[in-house]
C-alpha cells in the first residue's frame, strides 16, 4: 500500500533532517516540498518506518508492506498545487511499478485513528480519485457503518467504530461532525462495495 502523511514542520529540508537522523528512529520513501522538489531518502523495495503501530486489512506490521510518502504541509494550510502535481507524478509510476490498487492509497490517520491526524482534512483526496489514484465514495445503501469500514479495512476491532469514523469522514468528509448519520453509512457502503480489500497478511 501508500501511506500519505503531512511532515508538520517549517520545511521540507526541516523534514529530511529528521527523517535521517538515526536518533530519530523515523524514516520515510520520499518527501515532496510545496515547491513540488522530490527527494527519495529510501529504496521503494527497502522498509522505512514512517508508519509506526496501526493497522489495515488486518495487517498490523504496516512498515513491512507500505511506501510512504510525506507531503511538506503544516496540517492546516491547503497544500500547493506544485506539490499536488508532483505526487500524482510519482503516485502514477508507485501503483504501477508495484500493481498497487487506488483502494490502498490511505491516509497515515486511516491506520491508526486514535493517535495520527496526517495527511488533514485539507488534503484532496478526490482530485487523486479524478486520476484514478485514490477513491471517492458515490451514493451507496444504509448499511451498518462498522461493516463497511471493516470491509474497506479499517481495524474497528481494535480501535472501535467512532475513531474509524472520525478518519473516515477526515479523508471523505471533513465538514460533518457528531454522531454517525445516513451519509456516512451510504458513503462507506458505496465504497465497501466498489473496494472492499483483501487482508494483506503480515509481513513478507
Amino acid at each position: 500500500m501508500v501511506v500519505l502523511h503531512y511532515t508538520a514542520m517549517q520545511s521540507a529540508e526541516d523534514a529530511i533532517c529528521t527523517l535521517c537522523d538515526p536518533e530519530k528512529e523515523v524514516s520515510a520513501h520520499y518527501v515532496i516540498g510545496r515547491d513540488g522538489a522530490m527527494t527519495q531518502l529510501v529504496d521503494e523495495a527497502a522498509r522505512a518506518w514512517h508508519a509506526g503501530s496501526g493497522r489495515w486489512a488486518e495487517c498490523d506490521d504496516i512498515n513491512s508492506r507500505s511506501i510512504g510518502i510525506e507531503l511538506d504541509n503544516d496540517g492546516f494550510s491547503p497544500f500547493s498545487a506544485t506539490l499536488m502535481d508532483a505526487l500524482e507524478d510519482l503516485l502514477g509510476g508507485i501503483l504501477a511499478r508495484w500493481e498497487i490498487p487506488a483502494h490502498h492509497v490511505i491516509a497515515h490517520s486511516d491506520l491508526a485513528p486514535l493517535r495520527k491526524f496526517d495527511p488533514g482534512g485539507r488534503f484532496d483526496w478526490r482530485r487523486l480519485a479524478v486520476q484514478d489514484l485514490s477513491v471517492w465514495p458515490t451514493w451507496g445503501e444504509d448499511l451498518p457503518l462498522a461493516e463497511s469500514l471493516t470491509a474497506l479495512g479499517y481495524g474497528v476491532a481494535e480501535f472501535g467504530v467512532e475513531p474509524c469514523l472520525n478518519a473516515f469522514r477526515q479523508r471523505f468528509a471533513p465538514w460533518r461532525d457528531g454522531a454517525e448519520c445516513l451519509a456516512d453509512r451510504r458513503d462507506a457502503a458505496s465504497l465497501a462495495a466498489q473496494f472492499a480489500v483483501d487482508p494483506l497478511g503480515g509481513a513478507s
